[in-house]
């Protein structure tokens, strides 16, 4: 594979030219390491990465537990400590059900097996300063897991090799399932804000306020943060750019396949109501009966789904209300999906029935529709369908977010991932899957157990340089790349991210993106 940048270099050459700068200023610039760190609650030590170029802080606390009676509290300061708190591993995972690979997830996408524990508001910093005073660009990740699921310590995430690349990199656990999406009544009225519910989030802010205390003792600069996260920690970073609660918190965005745009978030009496019906199928009298029981057993006894709540504190209004109103914090973009993570429920329907399904659901635009989603046999009907789902859950939002940001006219940047990470045995049959493009972002493809071949050690260094170039400027283009267009309402260009192309191309499918949001978009 060939691909020429516009300066005339082979993508080849580029990541030639890439590792060989990156070999020499490791060579020039090996740094020494942060004996001791002071940060809220104590002093802190880490630990050097094998080739002693990054300093890594692993389980770092950011908030008092929030266990016992802070269960389903806004998390509070951290407890001090005497002494060096030596910050060498994970801290334990949020509770949530135990890691066995599924679909397309093999281990690297999921959560060690243990530690998990409710004891989880924990933090890790990546650092390659040699000085506090060098104020790196800071990358904070939120990781995704449907909000049930997830945490900052799942292998794709290692922030190591990003380092090297010039950036600092935070990754922070947040609550996630009922302990972190949970709203009623009892908690309203506890609350001196008259909210509930949306405790996950509050973590996430709570880490991005340490970031802000604490980030430039690690030679980071509080004042040039990038958010960052995938699927349901993209749908998070959506929702904290609305929140006016994380105003001044970070100065750019990025979100990987998620969005609440046309998704009608429960408000928070809707939320309350799910509460107190909870309340009634457990049989407790109330919510200090249910802190009472012992996580585990509350876990077992409530799995279902969860999400953010429009508690009128975190979230004021739906988030589709606030982008529309233009209420959002003011942040560059850059944001996307990956062209196979659609998701079916049981085998696909045939031609006909994904037919008769297209008239019963738009009627006289049912024709409209099968052309962006056509079904002339089976197996044609079988793709649409995919790509339907696809569009209905993921793609549709992040479209709607950069259509809407860039109306506004803010920096947006978008980008398709269409590479079929290599496989063996049950994964061989996913393509471009949900979250398959994180290994590439992270630069963290030896990390995976997949037969990598050369195009994605490729993809892996151009997309990480592309991510680490947004991260610092707010802009991804870079010497020797191949240049990534901004984004507007009129063109649509995005940058397809594929096997045998890597540029800036309009975007394809846009016509049945905007059919779909006509239908469901808020208006």
């Amino acid at each position: 594979m060939t691909v020429h940048t516009r300066a005339g270099l082979t993508l080849s050459g580029f990541i030639l030219f890439f590792l060989v700068g990156v070999g020499f200023m490791r060579h020039a610039a090996i740094i020494g390491p942060f004996d001791t760190i002071k940060v809220d609650g104590g002093t802190i030590s880490g630990v050097m990465n094998p080739t002693g170029d990054i300093h890594e802080f692993k389980g770092i606390p950011f908030a008092e537990p929030p266990v016992g009676k802070l269960r389903w509290k806004a998390p509070r300061p951290v407890i001090s400590w005497k002494g060096v708190k030596v910050c060498d591993r994970f801290g334990p995972s949020p509770m949530q059900k135990d890691p066995v690979p599924f679909s397309m997830w093999s281990a690297e996408w999921l959560i060690p097996k243990e530690p998990i524990s409710e004891d989880c508001l924990y933090l890790n910093v990546w650092t390659g300063a040699a000085d506090p005073k060098e104020k790196r660009p800071v990358l904070v990740w939120i990781y995704g897991g449907g909000f049930v699921s997830g945490g900052s310590a799942v292998p794709i995430y290692d922030g190591e090799a990003m380092a090297k690349k010039g950036v600092i990199v935070v990754s922070c656990n947040y609550r996630v399932g009922i302990f972190g999406f949970f709203a009623h009544p009892e908690l309203t009225a506890e609350s001196p804000h008259n909210a509930s519910g949306n405790y996950g989030l509050l973590d996430q802010i709570a880490a991005l306020q340490w970031v802000k205390k604490n980030i430039a003792a690690f030679g980071g600069d509080p004042d040039n943060v990038t958010i960052a996260g995938q699927s349901a920690g993209s749908m998070s970073v959506n929702c904290l750019v609305a929140s006016p609660l994380a105003k001044n918190l970070f100065q750019k965005a990025i979100g990987e396949s998620g969005a609440i745009f046309t998704r009608k978030s429960p408000s928070l009496q809707q939320a309350e109501e799910k509460g107190k019906q909870l309340l009634q199928l457990l049989q407790v009298d109330g919510v200090n009966d249910l802190r009472a029981m012992p996580a585990d057993e509350l876990l077992r006894r409530t799995l279902g789904s969860r999400e953010p709540i429009v508690d009128g504190y975190v979230l004021p209004e739906a988030v589709a209300d606030i982008f529309k109103e233009g209420k959002e914090n003011n942040v560059a973009l850059l944001t996307g999906w990956n062209q196979d993570e659609g998701f079916l429920d049981g085998p696909a329907k045939t031609a006909a029935d994904f037919q008769q399904e297209a008239r019963d659901s738009y009627g006289s635009a049912a024709a409209s529709f099968l052309t962006f989603y056509p079904a002339h046999n089976d197996s044609a009907a079988a793709v649409s369908q995919m790509y339907l789902s696809r569009d209905m859950v993921f793609g549709v939002q992040n479209y709607t977010w950069a259509n809407v940001e860039s109306g506004q006219g803010k920096k947006v940047y978008v980008y398709r991932f269409a590479r079929k990470p290599p496989a063996t045995g049950q994964y061989i049959k996913y393509g471009a899957f949900h979250s398959g493009e994180v290994p590439y972002v992270f630069d963290n493809l030896r990390l995976v157990d997949r037969p990598w071949e050369s195009i994605d050690h490729q993809l892996a260094t151009l997309i990480s340089t592309y991510w680490v170039n947004f991260i610092k400027t707010g802009n991804p283009n870079g010497d020797q790349l191949p240049v990534w267009g901004t984004y507007s309402v009129a063109d649509k260009e995005i940058m397809v991210f594929g096997p045998d192309k890597q540029e800036t191309e309009p975007m394809k499918d846009s016509g049945g993106l905007d059919f779909l949001y006509t239908r469901i978009g808020d208006h």
